[in-house]
């Protein structure tokens, strides 16, 4: 399912139009991706909970020359699903 997929299936679950489904969907990704850059948990009860968490650098080997690099550190977005979610999908 792409973004406008989604749009759609909100729009017609909540009763609303393309426009202020949109307008929902886009206020819900700027307000999680504000709280993650912050470095604050987003937790939504029985769906899951977004995280940032700090990845450690570590060595890693270039596939075309073999040649052994470092993967420098980074921050990661992780996602855990709620338990709800989780009986549903399995």
């Amino acid at each position: 399912m792409n973004k406008a997929e989604l749009i759609d299936a909100m729009a017609s679950h909540a009763g609303l139009t393309k426009a202020d489904a949109k307008k929902a969907l886009d206020a819900f990704i700027g307000a999680t991706t504000a709280a993650l850059k912050k470095g604050d948990r987003v937790a939504l009860v029985g769906f899951g909970s977004f995280s940032v968490s700090k990845r450690e650098s570590r060595k890693g080997r270039n596939p075309q020359t073999g040649k052994e690099i470092t993967i420098p550190a980074k921050k990661v977005v992780k996602f855990k699903a709620g338990a709800e979610l989780a009986s549903v999908v399995k």
